[in-house]
């Protein structure tokens, strides 16, 4: 299949309860910047908050001495909000990790950032494709650098007649909109085509043609589609693209109902599965149950 688009809402979202669990209450003994020019500071600007390069005294400087006070998220962005002001924030991007140090993972040359913890093992942030994204910012200015993130799709539950103004408003393809981090946060590739089958609905829909019933249909298919995925702990796919905390590989990649299946029977009506390229991208859905 190729690189896949995750780690998308589920896979970030067990991270962070790991996270969470094994971190909350612990305080940072140093903060190590492994590779130059990789974490950011954050800092507010005239029109929106601007990101310069941090130098290892900076990003030490911030978050050493730190409690954990919360693991938060704000769609695939990880926030860890610090008793002293500052928040640190990773965005895993196509290929990053964040692993608890053990034995069975050691440094290499793609970790770009550790946490060394007074209490507990360390945390290593691992990104082969440099496609993430790390930063630290006081904490009074992360709704100004965060503000892009649209609607979460499991922190703000959006009930069926807001949704309907809202993809009403927007008039664009469905797939292209369920996609868009300014919409609704989370969703990438994989888990917008479970939602359109889950919801019934072809991918290149208008999104200002849908009826009441119809957008019922997707936003509880929404809500659906990533409880079980977060209760499976994510989907790896053949890239091993996804890992969780404990270095693990998801499991819900055995329970998609499109995503991936090109040519074997829908689980519903037993038509043959179809893959269709949009903008570079590959789109699953079965033809009988999304016409």
């Amino acid at each position: 299949m190729g690189w896949s688009r995750v780690p998308e809402l589920p896979e970030v979202e067990t991270l962070r309860r790991q996270l969470e669990k094994e971190y909350l209450g612990k305080r940072i003994k140093s903060a190590q910047l492994k590779s130059r020019k990789y974490v950011k500071v954050a800092k507010p600007g005239k029109k929106k908050a601007v990101k310069t390069d941090a130098s290892p005294k900076q990003m030490n400087d911030a978050l050493a001495g730190g409690k954990v006070k919360a693991v938060s998220r704000r769609g695939k962005y990880l926030i860890f909000e610090l008793d002293n002001g500052w928040w640190f924030v990773v965005h895993l991007g196509m290929s990053g990790h964040i692993v608890k140090a053990t034995p069975k993972r050691p440094p290499d040359k793609h970790t770009h950032v550790v946490l060394q913890f007074t209490q507990g093992n360390d945390l290593r942030y691992f990104d082969a494709r440099r496609f993430g994204e790390c930063f630290v910012v006081q904490a009074e200015q992360g709704d100004e650098v965060l503000g892009h993130v649209g609607l979460d799709a499991i922190n703000q539950p959006i009930p069926w007649q807001m949704l309907g103004e809202l993809v009403a408003e927007r008039n664009s393809k469905l797939k292209a909109l369920l996609m868009d981090q300014e919409f609704i946060s989370g969703l990438g590739n994989i888990y917008s085509d479970e939602v359109l089958y889950l919801a019934g609905l072809p991918w290149d829909r208008p999104s200002g043609s849908l009826t009441s019933n119809e957008t019922r249909r997707l936003s509880r298919a929404v809500g659906e589609v990533m409880t079980e995925a977060i209760k499976h702990r994510g989907t790896t796919l053949e890239d091993g693209g996804w890992r969780d905390l404990y270095d693990e590989v998801g499991e819900h990649q055995e329970h998609l109902a499109v995503y991936g299946r090109e040519g074997e029977p829908c689980r519903r009506c037993r038509t043959p599965i179809r893959k269709v390229r949009i903008s570079n991208r590959s789109h699953y859905f079965c033809p009988q149950c999304q016409a």
